[in-house]
């Protein structure tokens, strides 16, 4: 290689023969190395598909994908392709670079085959000029490279915005599809949901009308079993009759018995009277007093005796002790009704029972007037104070008792001597107590520690207020008595 400086003023140029034959008809590429000096570029074999026939490949690949590509694939694949045509247009601008290099390049050589074309003579300087034509050749196929490089760029751009363009549709257009999917799907869930409604609703009312229907069957064919038997009479009937029958006479001969049992130990009763040294006197009916009486002279003073009543059923033998009768006389309440009372005197050891003659029965009017007192939300008796707490009572101003539907009340104009809520501490029964008032006096404890006897108006009013209260108890889920008489009434 021949070295060129600018400075060639005392160097011997050496001749260049007319042999001289290239080894390509294009002018070698070289580049500057130090001190100006020119090297030949390593040629590297870069040969391989333009970016034209790629671009090109890549579009006939999609017109014949396109069809089998769905709407997801298709976008997923010009994201790709616009991947590619960004690549292809680095690609490109480093093309520019590197023609760009070319240029300063030639532009060097040419200035340096100009300098020693001024320097030489004669076939030396022919040569150069065959050289300088050679380089501003290569140079016009350089600047025709670039044209159609930039052709070529214009192209991928255009390319490029197309892809970027046709993946921004093909989003829009999974996004419209996803929203048309999502729409049908929940227009054929509501489909399903109405169509098992329909089918729920269908299949209720085919069993509701087959069971009114096997119903409607059902009362046809007892009807007709009894309309064939009333015109056909058979055993059946008969026997039914006869079941009937045999079912009365049992039931009277059931009652007879009682009647017969009631009667014969009314008549023990009556027997072990006669031979008692005492006799009950007085009414059996609610609202009246019964009294024990010596029925001869060797019998002993009342006051010199312990004395116990008790309620007994007309249909057993069973006693129900009645707390705190221990005096001569007691006047009968509304659980005596019903029931025998029996009175048992001791005495030095012995002891003698007198029952009455028959169960005590229920006081005229009082039913009906309790109704009457039932329509009213708070009815009000007139009573004197007795006793308060198991003492006399010396002050025998009037009271107003208070049943109502949830509480009991007494009180004397404003003020109030007692007042609860019906409950299982609360006690209410006839006063057992003795004396003349007693059929018109009953026992309220309102709460334990505070305990009342009061005096009614009349026995009706005393045995109504009774009934009323235990009835509105009872409502409440209490019952009302008097002492140790709950657990009798359970039994």
């Amino acid at each position: 290689m021949t070295k060129v400086s600018p400075d060639c003023g005392h160097e011997v140029l050496m001749p260049v023969s007319a042999d001289v034959s290239f080894a390509s008809n294009q002018f070698p590429a070289y580049k500057l190395g130090p001190d100006n000096q020119v090297l030949e570029e390593v040629k590297v074999n870069t040969e391989g598909p333009s970016l034209k026939e790629v671009v090109e490949q890549e579009t006939s690949l999609l017109s014949e994908q396109h069809r089998r590509l769905s709407v997801r694939d298709l976008a997923s694949k010009f994201d790709k392709n616009l991947t590619a045509a960004s690549k292809l247009s680095s690609e490109t601008k480093l093309r520019d670079v590197v023609s760009l290099d070319g240029h300063v390049l030639l532009k060097k050589l040419r200035d340096a085959l100009e300098y020693l074309k001024g320097r030489m003579a004669g076939q030396n300087k022919e040569d150069m000029e065959k050289a300088i034509s050679m380089v501003e050749a290569l140079a016009v196929k350089l600047t025709q490279k670039e044209g159609e490089l930039i052709q070529e760029k214009y192209e991928v751009k255009k390319l490029a915005s197309y892809l970027k363009q046709a993946s921004e549709d093909a989003k829009k257009l999974v996004n419209q599809e996803r929203s048309f999917a999502c729409a049908e799907i929940e227009s054929a869930r509501a489909v399903v949901q109405r169509i098992g409604e329909a089918l729920d609703e269908q299949e209720r009312i085919s069993q509701t009308s087959g069971k009114q229907e096997l119903k409607e069957l059902m009362e046809e064919v007892q009807q007709a079993r009894r309309i064939k038997l009333l015109h056909q009479p058979s055993k059946v009937m008969d026997m039914e009759h006869e079941l009937r029958a045999l079912r009365l006479q049992i039931q009277e001969k059931y009652t007879f018995s009682l009647k017969l049992q009631k009667q014969l130990t009314m008549s023990k009763w009556a027997e072990a009277n006669k031979l008692s040294m005492y006799e009950l006197t007085g009414s059996e009916t609610l609202g009246s007093i019964i009294r024990v009486q010596p029925r001869t002279g060797v019998a002993l003073e009342l006051s010199k005796c312990s004395i116990q009543w008790y309620r007994l059923s007309s249909e057993s033998n069973r006693r129900e002790l009645i707390s705190g009768a221990n005096k001569s006389s007691y006047a009968p309440e509304p659980f005596d009704v019903g029931r025998i009372l029996q009175v048992d005197i001791t005495s030095n050891g012995q002891k003698a029972a007198v029952t009455t003659a028959g169960p005590v029965d229920p006081a005229a009017g009082v039913g009906t007037y309790v109704e009457t007192l039932t329509r009213k939300s708070n009815t009000e008796f007139s009573v004197v104070i007795s006793q308060m707490n198991g003492r006399n009572y010396s002050s025998h101003s009037v009271h107003l008792f208070h049943v109502g539907k949830m509480r009991v009340k007494l009180c004397r104009g404003w003020i109030t001597k007692a007042r609860d809520s019906y409950s299982t501490s609360m006690q209410l029964c006839g006063f057992r107590g003795g004396g003349n008032c007693a059929a018109k006096s009953l026992f309220w404890q309102a709460r334990k520690g505070q305990s009342f006897v009061l005096v009614f108006d009349s026995e009706r009013d005393r045995n109504a207020a009774l009934v009323l209260a235990r009835r509105y108890a009872l409502d409440c889920n209490v019952v009302l008595a008097g002492p140790d008489d709950i657990a009798s009434l359970y039994i």
